[in-house]
């Protein structure tokens, strides 16, 4: 069978999509990962597939004395690559983004292995940047992304099959959120859980469980003892088809996966975008392309503070939940697979 080498990491947000594609590839192909002892290391184990570690340096927004040996660190790590994959010999490499995908596609062009990568966000991350010219095609989440970019190609999103189907009642019994008198909010802060998110919904735990169930992902290490009835936390849930499927609204950070999960669900969503000077800005993009589309609505992190009257106006946006329904966010999975195949 035909050999893919999947790459990336450093966040939930440049796994899980690659997840969701080799659950769809792995009866036909033998596939791979080259990763570093990051989160992905732990999402890929579930599927086993052989996982190879790469160490990689990851570039520090603002100035940081740790940038300057970023040259020497990529050096070493494309030169570790370059003899993993010359054992390995892959048809492809398919590259999410993430700075440990640099080196392996660096490594992967001196051995002339096609390589696609995939851009989820509205603006480009750094490792896809870099590595666009040596990628046949760069697959994006955005057509105007696609557009940006000399060998851009629009696919849509990859999406977990996972999250779609699961009933209704099923979930809202799992939780405990048996009665139908009040709605659910699932509040989603990444793979890692947002500090600030927590915050803000524990700040009014209990007047928001007055009108509310809540689920709250609050990442791991994060959960706290509370007696708040109707509050539900969970570190980690491995079964997201149901906590989308008991939500009536969703509170979540603004990593392009979500967004797209939650939107393709028709989920009313109220997205607290991250900002700050280590990042660039891509979850800001993400929300407001879609917010001023009347399809999401957007709540500053500086202004989480009036969190509740925030969820009370989105649950009675019936414009929004208008355009919700006629809005068609659709998985991309297939269109690129169909890239793959051209290529190997």
């Amino acid at each position: 069978m035909k050999k893919i080498v999947f790459t990336g990491g450093g966040s939930a947000g440049h796994v899980v999509p690659n997840i969701a594609l080799m659950e769809e590839l792995q009866d036909g192909y033998d596939l791979y990962y080259f990763g570093s002892d990051g989160i992905e290391k732990t999402l890929v184990s579930s599927l086993r597939i052989p996982y190879a570690q790469i160490e990689c340096p990851k570039f520090v927004r603002g100035f940081s004395p740790k940038n300057f040996s970023i040259p020497f660190a990529l050096r070493r790590a494309v030169r570790a690559a370059k003899e993993k994959l010359s054992a390995l010999r892959p048809d492809l490499v398919f590259s999410k983004g993430g700075y440990v995908s640099l080196p392996v596609v660096l490594a992967a062009g001196k051995l002339k292995i096609p390589c696609l990568t995939h851009e989820s966000d509205l603006s480009m991350g750094l490792a896809n940047r870099l590595m666009a010219g040596r990628c046949a095609f760069v697959l994006t989440s955005f057509p105007e992304t696609a557009e940006s970019v000399i060998n851009g190609r629009f696919t849509g999103p990859p999406l977990r099959r996972a999250v779609f189907g699961a009933n209704r009642d099923m979930a809202r019994a799992k939780y405990g959120f048996a009665a139908r008198n009040k709605p659910v909010l699932l509040v989603l802060g990444g793979g890692k859980g947002s500090a600030a998110l927590n915050a803000a919904v524990r700040n009014d735990l209990f007047s928001l469980c007055k009108k509310y169930y809540i689920l709250h992902l609050c990442g791991k290490g994060n959960a706290v003892e509370s007696n708040a009835a109707g509050y539900i936390q969970r570190e980690f849930e491995s079964d997201m088809g149901a906590a989308y499927a008991c939500a009536d609204a969703v509170i979540s950070r603004a990593g392009s996966g979500a967004v797209f999960e939650v939107l393709a669900l028709k989920k009313p969503a109220l997205f607290v975008p991250l900002q700050n000077r280590r990042t660039r800005g891509d979850q800001v993009k993400n929300a407001r392309y879609f917010e001023e589309r009347g399809l999401c609505r957007v709540l500053p992190e500086r202004n989480l503070a009036h969190l509740p009257a925030a969820v009370e106006g989105l649950l009675q946006d019936a414009a929004l939940k208008k355009n919700l329904a006629a809005c068609d966010v659709k998985s991309g999975n297939q269109n690129i697979i169909e890239c793959m195949r051209e290529l190997l």
